[in-house]
């Protein structure tokens, strides 16, 4: 079957892995509102195009945190991708890499920050999710950094685990054959079986609760590298963000898998973008899809998208290749995105170039 594009991976994925494991990636949390909204979102958010602009040449790069890449898209962190592909976290750096694009690999994931690392040089960002046990969250940090990883992206939504179901009728647990690689000599790196989510278990046991602003100073104490504060999804937030020095923002839901009914990603993206009064770039995660939605989240500020999903149904399905092909169908369709709505380079992209459902509301003349 020829793939069209990003969404087909999914159903590919959903037939070739256990169910437990394509539950836990595809599953949000409770009612799963906020998962179908950060996708429909993106539906209502029309464009303007211009047109008669030479767009013979279209030029994608930009720079992340001082780091040239060949597109605005990079790829989220996503947990125990040997789940999905016996490659795991390897192949996703490899496509990453080739493409000349940003990976974060995640805290759980099932190959280490020195194992992705020896996959060859590429611009890598490290998920960090704050142990109770500072020292683990120490000798982690330093880890990351000696294997050349270039920033911190902190996940500050998750002082708990989000309810998903799925994960508590399928009582996930990280299979015996695998590990969370970075926790491996601490025996942190095994999840034990639960009544419910093992996952959600042990997060309980292990994450800090106590994690507040005051940490994002302490982690400055303990690293050079930038902290980038991911799960930020309001202007207080924003503004406190920029207050306790971090070096961007990624607004995130986690995936739509904590907190349901908060607004899709591309709906609170505005606000946060208005706070930051461009000190600090803000990006966005979730619910990207096609090429479409890259543009859309540039014309409302986003300096980058990250993807999730897509990476772990494209590795289900094909490996490196099908996270190569998912970065390349995003990529050509943004490209296509911008030419036909008249821009050659991501400074062209203007709020002017979309229209938004609150724009519609305050365009309406007055009818009194």
């Amino acid at each position: 079957m020829e793939i069209t594009n990003v969404m087909e991976y999914q159903a590919i994925a959903k037939q070739k892995l256990p169910k437990m494991v394509y539950d836990y990636y595809a599953s949000g949390a409770e009612d799963e509102w906020t998962l179908n909204e950060n996708r429909e979102a993106f539906s209502r958010i029309l464009f303007r195009p211009r047109i008669l602009i030479d767009v013979s040449k279209i030029d994608m790069s930009t720079t992340v945190l001082g780091f040239k890449i060949s597109m605005p898209i990079m790829i989220a962190p996503t947990a125990m991708q040997k789940m999905a592909h016996p490659d795991g976290e390897y192949a996703t750096a490899r496509a990453a890499s080739a493409a000349n694009t940003i990976m974060t690999l995640s805290s759980w994931a099932t190959s280490s920050v020195e194992e992705v690392a020896s996959t060859g040089p590429g611009i890598r960002f490290f998920q960090l999710y704050v142990y109770k046990d500072r020292k683990v969250v120490e000798q982690l940090v330093r880890r990351a950094e000696r294997a050349g990883f270039k920033a911190i992206a902190l996940t500050v939504d998750t002082p708990r685990l989000g309810r998903r179901e799925a994960d508590i009728k399928n009582r996930f647990v990280l299979p015996p054959h695998l590990s969370l690689k970075n926790f491996e000599g601490l025996d942190l790196g095994k999840m034990d079986q639960a009544a419910d989510s093992g996952l959600a278990s042990y997060v309980a046991g292990q994450i800090d609760r106590t994690l507040s602003w005051k940490d994002v100073k302490w982690l400055q104490t303990i690293t050079s590298l930038p902290i980038l504060v991911k799960g930020v999804v309001t202007a207080e937030d924003t503004r406190l963000a920029v207050a306790n020095g971090a070096a961007g923002i990624i607004v995130s839901n986690h995936g739509a898998r904590q907190l349901d009914y908060v607004p899709a990603t591309i709906s609170a993206l505005e606000e946060v973008v208005t706070a930051a009064r461009g000190q600090l770039p803000v990006f966005l995660d979730g619910g990207v899809r096609r090429g479409t939605d890259v543009f859309k989240a540039l014309a409302l500020g986003a300096a980058g998208i990250f993807i999730g999903r897509p990476v772990v149904f494209s590795l289900a399905a094909a490996g490196e290749a099908g996270v190569s092909n998912v970065l390349k169908m995003l990529r050509d369709e943004f490209e296509l995105t911008m030419a036909l709505s008249g821009c050659t380079c991501l400074a062209d992209i203007t709020r002017n170039h979309i229209v938004t459902e609150s724009d519609k509301l305050t365009a309406m003349p007055s009818r009194l």
